[in-house]
């Protein structure tokens, strides 16, 4: 007995150890789930919030649209198309809304994916710094269009893949791969 009374300070000891350790654990999982507030998780709210503020943003219906996003060695292409190939109007807008943006990308102004994301959107700040080393162009398709992204410089690759990463996670049902 005496024995066992003499071990109870070190098992509390070891207990109390066990207990930090979970608890900075925990607080660590948690501090890296959230530890950067631009990166959020896929929701449903989430997406529909973006959806809400791309409709103040973009001019096409998201519903009658998808957003592609494909990433490449060199950065990617991002291509919106028409659900409907024959949707004259929904096809207009993109290209019109397609050209603007690459326009305004191409002096580092990433406001509008900013507006619908959030300021601190993936990747967001480095292509904002860094616009002057990415190669933009723009090309007309059958159902919409497309941008390509391509720099030689490997952290604008890495923020180009953030950026589309957080746009298909963003808009859930309104963006894909391919």
């Amino acid at each position: 007995m005496a024995r066992e009374n003499a071990r109870r300070p070190a098992i509390r000891a070891a207990m109390l150890a066990v207990t930090a350790v979970l608890a900075a654990g925990t607080a660590t999982a948690v501090t890296l789930a959230g530890r950067d507030p631009g990166t959020r998780p896929s929701t449903a709210a989430r997406q529909e919030e973006v959806a809400a503020k791309g409709r103040e943003v973009m001019p096409f219906d998201l519903d009658r649209t998808t957003h592609h996003f494909d990433k490449n060695a060199r950065g990617g292409v991002q291509t919106v198309l028409a659900d409907d190939p024959g949707d004259r109007s929904q096809i207009d807008l993109i290209r019109g809304h397609l050209d603007k943006e690459i326009r305004r990308f191409r002096t580092g102004d990433f406001g509008d994916p900013a507006t619908i994301h959030g300021d601190r959107m993936p990747g967001l700040d480095r292509l904002g710094a860094g616009h002057t080393r990415i190669r933009m162009t723009y090309q007309d398709m059958p159902a919409g269009g497309r941008i390509t992204y391509s720099t030689d410089d490997e952290t604008l690759v890495g923020a180009l893949h953030d950026w589309f990463d957080a746009q298909v996670s963003d808009h859930g049902r309104h963006a894909g791969h391919g």
